[in-house]
């Protein structure tokens, strides 16, 4: 089975991840997929990862988050920009998720990084995703 969109996949191992209440999930690692994993690492949405070598591409174990009611703190993560269809934005109009309660996730020029970072950065790039 080859992979078309692996970021895609990667979004999906970690909603159904929390859709199924695990503590852990593993993803097969890649440098964009560490970069996004520390992203949602500092804004909160998972406690946290670590890079597992296998000899081959290596493994990310991601242990996820949730409150004391036992409700993930992942409430959505929607993928945005597609290998079919790249969605890009400037750096004067970048998005807003949920009135700043949610967080898109761009890769720009400078790396992998949210909106707001891209903003205070005077940068723009692709939005990779959305999260809250």
């Amino acid at each position: 089975m080859s992979v078309s969109d692996p970021i895609a996949d990667y979004l999906t191992i970690i909603r159904n991840g929390c859709k199924a209440n695990f503590d852990y999930v593993d993803v097969p690692a890649s440098k964009m997929k560490n970069h996004i994993t520390q992203v949602l690492t500092d804004q909160g949405y998972i406690k946290k990862y670590i890079l597992i070598e296998d000899g081959k591409q290596g493994i990310i174990r991601i242990w996820l988050k949730y409150n004391d009611e036992g409700e993930p703190a992942i409430k959505k993560i929607v993928r945005v920009s597609r290998p079919g269809r790249k969605e890009y934005t400037g750096a004067k109009s970048l998005p807003r998720v949920r009135d700043n309660l949610g967080v898109a996730i761009l890769t720009t020029p400078q790396g992998v990084m949210t909106a707001r970072e891209a903003s205070r950065r005077n940068v723009g790039g692709e939005i990779l995703c959305y999260i809250w």
